[in-house]
């Protein structure tokens, strides 16, 4: 384990959260926004949501079909539509995005996933959240079972993974499998960890 994470670091010395935010529900709604879809595709189409509605008040009494249009080019977007304004009513509500894993879980379209991106970023609370890319990689690398659920995964990577680098490396696999450990053409020939990884003794 200490090879992969040496490797991450040192080819991801300073992760990042690749979608754009300013404040703490701007953040939320574009990681429930990105399910299903491309970080690079939710910025665009937040940068004119939080433009158009650029406080809290405003987005939760947005108009669904002006969203909805905003929106369109995302994948699932009339369910997402009713959720941003959704989310924004129960934010303004609570005054902030709240460090409380329980209460997020309730909002529409908002599931583990979303909740430990939304508590890494913004709270540093120590947390792996598990998308296709961790996925991806988990499971080519021997860090998780092949036929590990997400929550499988995580926990796997959970056992592995000091706590204390939780949040980096969350970031660090996301951007591993992003543009190196690609779903298709995967950038094996210069990945130094191709001996431990299973994808690439199978090709």
């Amino acid at each position: 384990m200490n090879d992969v994470l040496d490797y991450l670091s040192e080819l991801i010395p300073n992760p990042v959260c690749e979608l754009n935010y300013n404040k703490d529900y701007e953040l939320l709604i574009a990681v429930m926004l990105s399910a299903q879809t491309t970080d690079k595709r939710v910025n665009i189409v937040t940068e004119e949501l939080f433009s158009k509605y650029n406080d809290i008040d405003s987005l939760s009494k947005a108009n669904l079909k002006d969203v909805q249009i905003i929106i369109k080019s995302l994948g699932n977007y009339t369910k997402k539509s009713e959720a941003i304004i959704e989310i924004a009513k129960k934010v303004k509500e609570w005054g902030s995005v709240p460090n409380d894993r329980n209460l997020l879980e309730t909002l529409p379209m908002v599931g583990r996933k979303t909740v430990s991106v939304v508590l890494s970023e913004l709270y540093r609370e120590p947390n792996i959240a598990v998308d296709t890319h961790v996925e991806r990689v988990s499971k080519r690398l021997g860090l998780a079972r092949k036929n590990a659920d997400v929550l499988g995964v995580e926990l796997s990577l959970k056992r592995k993974v000091p706590k204390k680098l939780w949040c980096d490396t969350h970031l660090r696999m996301v951007q591993f499998g992003r543009y190196y450990c690609t779903a298709k053409k995967p950038k094996c020939g210069e990945c130094k960890l191709k001996n431990i990884c299973k994808y690439s003794k199978e090709m």
